[in-house]
Order: C-alpha cells, then sequence, then structure tokens
C-alpha cells in the first residue's frame, strides 16, 4: 500500500540535522517530503493522516558514509564476496539495504563492491527500477588497490601509473560518486601490512589528481600512519579509518590534526572496537597489537576514543561511517554504533547525530 500523501508528525523533541528543539513540534510532509516545521502540537486538518510521537524524538534519516553491500555481515564477508554470482551477490545487497533501512538509515555510501554490482543497484534506484523501498545509494565501485593488495579480490587492482588513468576513466564513465583507494594493507587480507603504504606518494598522487580531473571525490583507506600522511599530502577529500598506527601503537601528532582539519578532510569509517570480545577471533594485526602493547580490548578501545575526540576538539570533520557488512559487530544497520563511539570520544550529542545527519550530507553530496 503507497504511503499517505499528507502525513503530520507530532514529537515530543525535533533533532534538524544541527540542533536539537527546546520543546515539541508537529512535522508536516506530503509526497514524501518535508514541507514544513511548526512549533507545539498544531492540527493539521481532517485530510492529515497525524502520527503521535508525543514521548519521541523525530530526526532526519540517517547517513552511514562507509559501507560493504556486498558483505552479508558474518565472520569473513568479503571472503565470501569473489564466489558469489550475480544473483547472489544483488540478494546480499537487497538485505543489507533491508537491514540499513530497517535502522533508520536512509543514505548508504558505498566504498568497495564487485564487478559495479553496487553501482548497477544505484543506477537501478535512480531509473525507478527497484521494487521495494530502499536507502539511497551512492557508490565507489571496486576500490583502487596494488597487486596483492588490501581487498584485492574485488578486483581494483591498479599495477603501477600506467593503470591508474584508465582505471580512473572506467570509474567515471561508470559514474561512480567517489573513488576509493587503499592507501594502506588491511585488517581482513592476508599479507597486507597495515601499517605501509600500498602506493609510492606519485601514484596516489596520480589517483586523486586524474580522479578530480574527472570531478570526482576520493577518499582513502588509511590505517597506518605513514599512509594516512600520504593521503594528507596527495590531497584527497577523506581518509577511512584515519587509525595512525605504528609499530609502537597509535601514534597522531597535533600537527596533523591541523593538517587533516585545515584540509577539510573529512574522517569516516572509525571502526569502534568492542569493549569486550574474543581476542583470538580478531585479525592477526590487531591481535599482534595488542599483545605487544598489553592492552585489554576496553583499553584499547578508549586510546582510540581518545584519539578520536583530539581530533574532534582541533577540528576535524568526521562522519558516521562504520564500514558496515565485515561481521556482526560491524552489521549493516548498526550506525548507531559510530555514533555512540563520538560521544565516548568526546562529541555532544546534537554534534555525534550531526555527523550521521547533515555532516555526512555534505560530505556525501559535495559537488
Amino acid at each position: 500500500m503507497p504511503p499517505p500523501t499528507k502525513l503530520a508528525v507530532r514529537t515530543g523533541r525535533l533533532f534538524d540535522g544541527e540542533t536539537f528543539s527546546s520543546g515539541p513540534a508537529t512535522v508536516l510532509l506530503a509526497a514524501g517530503r518535508i514541507l514544513g516545521v511548526e512549533q507545539g502540537f498544531t492540527e493539521p486538518g481532517a485530510d492529515w493522516q497525524l502520527i503521535d510521537a508525543e514521548n519521541g524524538t523525530v530526526l532526519p534519516g540517517l547517513f552511514d558514509t562507509h559501507v560493504h553491500l556486498v558483505a552479508d555481515s558474518e565472520m569473513g564477508a568479503l571472503d565470501r564476496v569473489p564466489g558469489y554470482t550475480d544473483d547472489e551477490l544483488d540478494a546480499v545487497i537487497s538485505r543489507g539495504l533491508r537491514r540499513q533501512l530497517a535502522a533508520g538509515v536512509t543514505t548508504v555510501r558505498d566504498l568497495g563492491d564487485r564487478r559495479f554490482s553496487v553501482v548497477d543497484r544505484r543506477d537501478r534506484q535512480r531509473a525507478g527500477r527497484t521494487r521495494d523501498v530502499e536507502p539511497t545509494v551512492l557508490a565507489s565501485g571496486p576500490p583502487l588497490t596494488s597487486p596483492g593488495g588490501h581487498t584485492f579480490s574485488l578486483g581494483g587492482e591498479v599495477a603501477g601509473r600506467a593503470a591508474i588513468p584508465a582505471a580512473i576513466a572506467e570509474r567515471a564513465d561508470r559514474g561512480v560518486d567517489v573513488v576509493k583507494v587503499m592507501a594502506s594493507g588491511g585488517n581482513t587480507t592476508p599479507g597486507t601490512d597495515v601499517l605501509a603504504t600500498q602506493f609510492t606518494d606519485d601514484e596516489l598522487t596520480l589517483i586523486v589528481d586524474s580522479a578530480h580531473a574527472a570531478g570526482l571525490p576520493v577518499t582513502a583507506h588509511a590505517h597506518g600512519l605513514p599512509a594516512v600522511r600520504q593521503a594528507v599530502h596527495a590531497g584527497v577529500d577523506g581518509i577511512e579509518h584515519c587509525t595512525c598506527l605504528t609499530a609502537k601503537g597509535f601514534e597522531l601528532p597535533d600537527e596533523l590534526i591541523e593538517q587533516i582539519a585545515a584540509g577539510g578532510i573529512a574522517v569516516s569509517g572509525v571502526i569502534p572496537p568492542p569493549p569486550v570480545m574474543d581476542v583470538a577471533a580478531a585479525p592477526p594485526a590487531i591481535r599482534a597489537l595488542m599483545a605487544k602493547l598489553g592492552l585489554t580490548p576496553a583499553e584499547f578501545r578508549a586510546l582510540r576514543a581518545e584519539m578520536i575526540g583530539r581530533m574532534h576538539r582541533g577540528g576535524v570533520r568526521l562522519v558516521a561511517g562504520l564500514d558496515a557488512g565485515l561481521n556482526p559487530w560491524l552489521a549493516h544497520g548498526r550506525v548507531r554504533a559510530a555514533v555512540s563511539f563520538l560521544i565516548e570520544a568526546g562529541c555532544t550529542p546534537a554534534d555525534a547525530l550531526a555527523a550521521a545527519t547533515s555532516r555526512a550530507a555534505g560530505v556525501c553530496w559535495a559537488g
């Protein structure tokens, strides 16, 4: 059954993407669009359907700015992706979108698929050829990575400078919304080094310059401190994770915070470490680091929160992105965990919600 054409929602509290209201409000919608917001509980008229949320809070639809819709939210999710048929990939994507929508997420930014399957889903959405109501999809296609590099199985390998222009041109031809590049190794790809860069400085700069020339923003997966520095110097628009790992642990110099903030670089994919977990089930790189530093899961989480808090206080543009789909802790529809972690790191509730609404919209729809 189609939704009513005119809808009035009474709410005890309203968050408009930046601030909370000082009292109750009534939100008026027609044909799926917000017509206006009136203070207090108004009487909209007999031709309006009234929804009473007087004891609740109404807020805009949420964004998850870092998802992998081809991943099924179970352990080893990315390992199964290369074996999926096109129909199986489509089914996994559909399940992920349903989980996101059920959690109030109305826009997702996919940062790594296989065979441009999520880009194809996005195109079907834009052509009105999807059957169900779904979150709006923005998509990067397969992430660019070095030969055998992090997530190479998704099909985005580029071997040296000669291959970069063609890879960017393919993504531009397909109309991707953002270019994703793996600047460092990753925890879910054995044999890659999270502490090292995957491209030379010249190669990463060429990726960024080529994408910008095509009118495309670039966001870089970067766990190791050298990769974060390299991404900043290359002029990326976003950094995913920004973990700043070294052999000695987390290391985030003040001058790097200043550079990220001054460059307007958005930081997404801030994965909240589980406060309690089976360390034996963690990725090998994380197990090794925690063992070397003698940290419990709770201590590891506290150090990461302290780092994110420093970025926030330093003016870095933080947006909510979970790396959704990789495992049950990072399942589709759990962006609330990313929002809660920002509060734990020192953001106010309003600022953390802005990271998942207005600020995320500004990053996702930039340009």
